[in-house]
């Protein structure tokens, strides 16, 4: 890649930021990534704070673009699907697909974010700076000014471009909100449920208590229990419970008794493998989850907020992350095509990506409302199950609403939302009406399923 002399500011060194410095860097440009917090490699991370996602086909395209394909897979653990815990600590699992290969991964969050901040720090054009928090941008003279946290001491940085990927929170979002001139749109929309971190710990011999194979979900109707397996052979359990509506709900389990009680009435197999839960539970904190919707994202061709920054999303889908890379992958497309035309590559990926950042954001609640509801549903698991063989019998003709956005890259969330909708509809509605009889051979029900979607679906 030939040298550029554009100077490039990334505010926030989380996931997005650290790939968008990895890959920029690797473009040539002279690249200074700045991060509000301490540098991850040299500290101990906060308790319940998430340290591990669901990575999938989409990151995955990213790290190749990058170069990191082989070493994040040392930091993968497969899940082949979901693994439904009933109250009666019975269980079972419904695969993601009918394909050996068709997984999604649990991965380190810090792990990840050190790979890629390595990794960008070796590039002789990268620096990387800590402990400064963005105070204000000058968004016309493309300079922000930082707060050392120790020193209390001001500097001025001043760019070619400036890259806002710090988080949903985001300090650059909000200067362009607060500048009238912008007219940037901006919404919130939050979700009545909370969520609250905890531990499966691994065995006295360091084995998984639990299949590390899958992620476990306890569905209760209005709340549910998650866990992902780590490399330590723990698991990391996540509580979403309604923060103040409903029969259970976090302002209500302010004891440790009321808790115990809790998970014994709704999750008795989790709570049989949680030694520290109730201390787990009052020291680890609840978090809010909502839905962060913008535009636009850039501002004059100079400045461009990506990741959550510009979209940040529930986390029903595990698509997050893959989502904020996604952004990386998309915007080094429009580089590659416009080098040189910040204008024209940042209004293209915006016109872009909006688009499909509102998708994912939809299907992220959908799937809320199925993993917490539907899963244990009769009607969803025949649905499940033939939707599998489906897509293991005829791969070229079938892919089910979740192998579309997980397991096909090269496919948007906007397209995967339209066909993947109508085939839901489209099977459960042929199910409902008896239309998809036993008798009938899988490619008839197919045949069935595919005129019923004419116009969604194409080979």
């Amino acid at each position: 890649m030939k040298s550029k002399k554009e100077k490039i500011l990334i505010i926030g060194a989380g996931l997005c930021g650290s790939l968008l410095a990895l890959r920029l860097g690797q473009r040539g440009f002279q690249v200074t990534l700045v991060e509000k917090r301490a540098d991850l490699r040299k500290i101990e991370q906060d308790a319940g704070r998430s340290i591990n996602l669901a990575f999938s086909d989409r990151g995955m395209k990213a790290m190749k673009m990058v170069g990191l394909e082989n070493e994040v897979e040392k930091l993968c653990l497969p899940m082949i699907g979901r693994m439904i815990h009933d109250k009666k600590s019975n269980k079972f699992m419904s695969l993601y697909s009918g394909k050996e290969n068709k997984y999604i991964n649990s991965i380190s969050r810090p792990g990840l974010n050190m790979l890629l901040l390595d990794s960008a720090e070796k590039l002789p054009n990268v620096s990387l700076i800590f402990n400064q928090s963005c105070e204000s941008l000058d968004f016309e003279n493309t300079t922000a000014v930082f707060k050392e946290y120790q020193t209390n001491e001001y500097s001025t940085y001043k760019a070619d471009l400036i890259f806002g990927t710090d988080g949903a929170g985001s300090i650059v979002r909000n200067n362009m909100f607060d500048d009238k001139s912008i007219r940037l749109s901006f919404s919130i929309d939050w979700l009545s449920h909370s969520y609250k971190e905890l531990t499966i710990p691994a065995s006295k011999n360091g084995k998984f208590q639990d299949d590390p194979k899958a992620l476990h979900i306890w569905p209760r109707g209005e709340n549910m229990l998650i866990s992902l397996p780590n490399l330590d052979g723990s698991f990391t359990v996540t509580l979403f419970l309604a923060h103040q509506t409903g029969k259970d709900n976090f302002e209500k389990l302010n004891t440790a008794e009321k808790v115990n009680e809790y998970f014994e009435r709704e999750f008795p197999d989790a709570k049989a493998l949680m030694p520290n839960l109730a201390k787990e539970f009052f020291e680890n904190p609840t978090a809010y989850l909502g839905t962060v919707k913008c535009y636009p994202w850039n501002v004059m061709g100079k400045t461009l907020i990506l990741g959550d920054a510009a979209h940040a999303i529930v986390p029903f889908y595990g698509q997050g992350m893959n989502a904020s890379f996604e952004d990386v992958v998309v915007l080094d497309k429009f580089i590659e095509k416009h080098e040189g035309d910040w204008k024209t590559t940042f209004s293209e990926f915006e016109k872009e990506r909006k688009i499909d950042a509102d998708a994912i954001a939809e299907l992220a609640i959908d799937n809320f409302h199925e993993m917490k509801e539907h899963v244990a549903n009769p009607l969803f698991q025949e649905k499940r199950k033939l939707e599998v063989a489906l897509e293991d019998n005829f791969p070229k003709k079938y892919n089910s609403k979740y192998s579309l956005v997980t397991f096909n890259a090269d496919i948007p969330y906007s397209k995967a939302m339209k066909i993947g909708r109508a085939q839901d509809k489209a099977i459960l509605n042929l199910l409902e009406d008896g239309k998809l009889k036993d008798t009938m051979s899988l490619e008839e029900k197919l045949t069935l399923v595919l005129n019923e979607t004419k116009g969604y679906y194409t080979e």
